[in-house]
């Protein structure tokens, strides 16, 4: 069955040019797709037209009937004095219109009415309350608010006190509660610490509808889609796989498009140089070479049918380093910060030295980014100390990027900030950064978020710095936005802190995790595939302490659960090692990342290892049922 079918979409906002033109794509019931395109491409616009928020200039849009269609990039506006708790509730209006119908009806019972049409109508509801999960709401409430991080005291406040990305989440809890078949997701992971993010991906592989998800976060892709449509030039290119698959494929589809070109190419000047010769021989006085001159052209340009393939222009610029000297580059001793009544941390003791690379990690609201403020002496600390060494020289790309004149143009922008510069070289190294033509003029406060960060990034890379110190550097930029990102931390040698909460991100770069979780830093002195599989094993149940030697008593359990226990056993051994493996492959794919036929190689053992360990995943669950049912029936 069809969920939705898009013909033929043409959509513009001005006259000069077509955003959408002439997109044309269908998908399936229960099927999970990715949606990219570069920022602007049109993305957010297909999802509006989707739920009706726009209208179209051509086409046909069809919407499979009786599927209902839920998006989580608009964030409705809830009646004055509604709390978490409300927002959340208000996905079960159905049946609080149902419970209020049974409770008037039962009402009307009780007052002596015995009428069969009362009865019936009362048994018909009492069965739609029940098949709805009626008696369930608590508990689903409570499982998607614990897997988002909406802990009991953010339950209880204002929803329009909340921050943006707060918002978010319980938008996206809202929505998952929700008798939904249709999920449109417009980056859904940009608000979400790694513990929601993981749970979303959990729960959108068992989400029985179908979903669609536009996002820039490659990990989160690789985990839930299967099939990606990418939006380019107003029309649809498909991809049956998920984001590692469409990586190669599209790179495979660009060098065999060029070999195509190249050939037709050196054809076309191979009859060119004829028709040339031809022509020469005319001007001689050979009038038949005339007319084979011309029919030859005429076949030169029924051949120009290949437009020469094009790659998205990268952005080449790098971090302007100076060397450090020194034995520290950062010292901390002690460090404690409270807001109010609420301890973020303290004592706090670290130390960073010389071309470190480190994330630092945490749920959302724990105090990351304050304790980068407190670096950058933006916060001051409550106690304890911050020192940096003093040939040390930082530089700070905020999460969220403001200006103090927003007002001013973005060449002007550069001009104020720098000093030293002209006008055409302020323009230059704006286009540097695909910031360019009548763009250069526009105001500050108009530009997105992925642009802001591009303004911000081409003065930062303009500056001699050693230590750089990034808050969610990858949010709001694209796929090939967040690459130029990544080359350019690649390319730079000095010490590296940041918050991220883009595991691709983490994996690439970091050699050392800080931890912020229960108001402590936990120094893991590793990457991330490490620290990750240090997690699970923290996570994984102690074994069974081991039968005294002389004690001759029966173990506990009879031969059935012994079996089942050692099953068990062989299975979460099984289930580390492929995930180990598992972490490998993402290592390798990190370092082979430019190499196409390397990849391929990787991305098929990542997906023959992530088979099994689905396998070996419900065999363990299985197991544990069992045992459990045979410890219960004891």
């Amino acid at each position: 069955m069809i969920d939705i079918s898009v013909t033929g979409l043409v959509k513009s906002f001005n006259l000069e040019k077509k955003i959408l033109d002439g997109l044309t794509f269908q998908i399936d019931t229960g099927e999970r797709v990715g949606l990219l395109g570069k920022n602007g491409a049109g993305k957010t616009t297909l999802f509006k037209i989707l739920t009706g928020e726009l209208d179209y200039d051509e086409g046909d849009v069809v919407i499979a009937s009786g599927r209902r269609v839920g998006l989580i990039s608009q964030i409705p506006v809830y009646p004055a004095g509604y709390t978490v708790e409300d927002v959340l509730q208000s996905a079960f209006s159905r049946m609080h219109r149902l419970k209020d119908e049974m409770d008037a009806l039962t009402r009307r019972m009780a007052q002596g009415e015995s009428d069969d049409a009362i009865l019936k109508r009362y048994g018909d509801l009492t069965a739609r309350f029940e098949g709805l999960g009626g008696y369930d709401t608590d508990t689903a409430v409570n499982k998607v608010a614990n897997g988002l991080s909406i802990d009991a005291d953010m339950r209880l406040r204002l929803f329009d006190r909340l921050s943006g990305g707060e918002k978010t989440r319980v938008n996206l809890g809202r929505l998952i509660l929700e008798d939904t078949d249709i999920l449109l997701l417009d980056e859904p992971t940009n608000h979400l610490d790694l513990q929601a993010t993981e749970w979303l991906e959990e729960y959108i592989r068992t989400f029985h509808g179908t979903v669609v998800t536009i996002s820039h976060d490659r990990y989160f892709l690789d985990r839930t889609v299967t099939r990606i449509i990418e939006v380019q030039d107003g029309k649809a290119e498909f991809y049956s796989g998920n984001y590692s698959f469409y990586a190669i494929e599209k790179e495979r589809r660009y060098q065999e498009r060029m070999k195509q070109y190249l050939k037709e190419q050196a054809k076309i000047q191979q009859l060119e140089s004829a028709a040339e010769q031809l022509r020469m021989f005319a001007f001689k006085g050979m009038d038949k070479t005339y007319r084979r001159a011309i029919s030859m052209e005429r076949r030169i340009e029924r051949m120009r049918t290949v437009a020469k393939p094009t790659k998205a222009k990268k952005i080449d610029t790098r971090f302007a380093s100076i060397e450090f000297h020194g034995d520290d580059v950062l010292q901390v001793k002690n460090l404690q910060k409270s807001f109010d009544d609420r301890t973020l941390f303290s004592g706090v003791n670290l130390r960073v030295g010389g071309g470190e690379r480190i994330a630092f990690i945490g749920d959302n609201g724990t105090g990351k980014t304050t304790l980068l403020h407190m670096l950058m002496g933006l916060e001051r600390a409550d106690s304890g100390s911050m020192k940096m060494g003093p040939a040390v020289r930082a530089a700070y790309l905020e999460q969220m990027i403001h200006f103090a004149h927003p007002e001013r143009s973005l060449v002007d922008t550069m001009l104020y900030e720098k000093k030293n510069m002209t006008p055409q070289s302020a323009r230059n190294r704006l286009a540097a950064y695909q910031l360019q033509g009548e763009d250069v003029f526009k105001s500050v406060s108009v530009l997105s978020g992925g642009e802001l960060a591009r303004l911000r990034l081409c003065m930062l890379m303009d500056e001699e710095i050693n230590f750089l110190i990034l808050d969610e550097p990858t949010n709001h930029l694209d796929i090939d936005s967040r690459e130029w990102i990544e080359e350019a931390v690649e390319a730079f040698d000095g010490t590296l802190l940041f918050v991220s909460h883009d595991r691709y991100f983490i994996n690439r770069f970091a050699t050392r995790i800080w931890e912020l979780e229960n108001g402590a830093i936990n120094d893991y002195p590793m990457g991330f595939a490490q620290y990750r599989n240090l997690k699970a094993e923290e996570r994984r149940p102690a074994p069974a302490p081991a039968t005294k030697k002389g004690d001759t008593r029966t173990p506990r359990g009879n031969r059935s659960q012994q079996a089942a226990r050692r099953q068990l056993t062989i299975c979460e051994t099984a289930i580390a090692k492929l995930e180990q493996e598992l972490s490998r492959c993402d290592e390798e794919m990190a370092l082979h990342a430019c190499e196409a036929e390397k990849l391929n190689e990787l991305y098929q053992q990542r997906k023959t290892t992530e088979a099994e360990l689905d396998k070996q995943m419900l065999r363990w669950e299985e197991l544990s049922l069992l045992l459990e049912n045979e410890r219960t029936e004891e």
